[in-house]
């Protein structure tokens, strides 16, 4: 048997950006097969998103934090690395920090986007044709097909440890008595992403009325945002903060058991999509023709408007309109429809 064809992925920062790089990942399987093995260079806040893809091998935490160069950093990084004898690296971010690495491992071949004038530190470059690659995943893919868009792209699908998932919610005191809809109301990008806090308050009442549990799911640093809605909800019987409570692998197991899920355009509305559960998408400052959700069972909400998409973090004029135009009541019907065709 010959030896493994040895893969490198250098991982975006984000963690929907990560989610949706599972694709190139199932490219990659595909065009190896078996005799391939993925093991992928990550920040620790995707960690856990990345255990959860059956094609990775093994995880190499990226110690850098966002925007922060650390070259001698970088240089004896990428030296550790030599002993694993690389065939391959795709590096994905377009930051010539990002391609540091793979270069001072001494992997042969190294592809990516030229990005930030990374001649010489990639060997395998291609230059980014926005118009012919408007999806990220099919930038993604595309780096494993020549710079050229793939014929097909299987959206990412992620493993859920059921053990795992009743450990959780017997610690959280939570059960599955009434179905549960999922609210995702961060967006660490900005508020120009953030659906009205009391949008999500009115719909979390209307989902009550309906016998409907609502978990509100994000970090400990949505904690003020889950807040604001548990105050401003008139209902909160079944209304439940597990903002702070859980990680993100808790977050995965506890998504995958929603009859639906209400998110903003952020890293737990491609999660949730890689669970194949019923999503309702909210659109803002950003554009579903550049990262939508991932899945055949997503909705995508998103009004037409001459200032939007901005992909701006906060709204110039003041008024957020993109969503303060998207009504709970829109978002309860597009609930109700999803969960009977699930």
């Amino acid at each position: 048997m010959s030896a493994a064809y040895k893969i490198l992925i250098v991982a975006p920062s984000w963690v929907g950006d990560m989610v949706m790089s599972q694709t190139l990942l199932k490219l990659l399987k595909l065009k190896h097969g078996t005799n391939c093995q993925i093991d992928v260079l990550v920040n620790s806040w995707a960690l856990d998103v990345v255990k959860r893809m059956p094609e990775v091998n093994q995880v190499h935490v990226n110690p850098f934090g966002h925007g922060e160069f650390g070259l001698i950093k970088r240089i004896k990084l990428g030296f550790s690395l030599r002993s694993e004898h690389y065939d391959q690296c795709f590096v994905l971010p377009n930051s010539l920090k990002s391609a540091l690495v793979p270069f001072f491992a001494g992997i042969q071949k190294r592809t990516g986007f030229v990005g930030e004038m990374r001649y010489g530190l990639l060997n395998d470059s291609y230059k980014l044709d926005k118009l012919a690659l408007p999806l990220m995943i099919e930038r993604f893919c595309a780096l494993a097909n020549a710079g050229q868009k793939p014929d097909a792209i299987e959206f990412p699908s992620f493993s859920v440890d059921t053990q795992n998932q009743t450990k959780v919610l017997k610690r959280l005191d939570l059960n599955l008595l009434k179905p549960v809809v999922c609210l995702c109301p961060a967006a660490e990008y900005g508020p120009a992403k953030r659906w009205p806090t009391a949008h999500f308050a009115k719909l979390a009442n209307l989902l009550q009325v309906q016998n409907y549990q609502v978990w509100i799911m994000g970090s400990a640093k949505d904690q003020s945002i889950a807040e604001e809605i548990v105050q401003q909800a008139s209902i909160n019987a079944d209304l439940h903060n597990l903002c702070g409570r859980t990680n993100l692998v808790e977050v995965i197991d506890l998504l995958a058991t929603a009859a639906a899920v209400v998110s903003n355009d952020s890293g737990l509305m491609h999660v949730a999509c890689a669970l194949n559960v019923p999503v309702i998408a909210i659109y803002g400052s950003s554009s579903p023709s550049f990262t939508p959700p991932l899945s055949k069972q997503a909705v995508i909400q998103k009004i037409a408007l001459e200032c939007a998409p901005c992909f701006a973090r906060t709204c110039k004029f003041g008024h957020y309109n993109c969503l303060q135009g998207i009504s709970p009541e829109v978002i309860f019907q597009q609930i109700h429809v999803a969960v009977q065709n699930s």
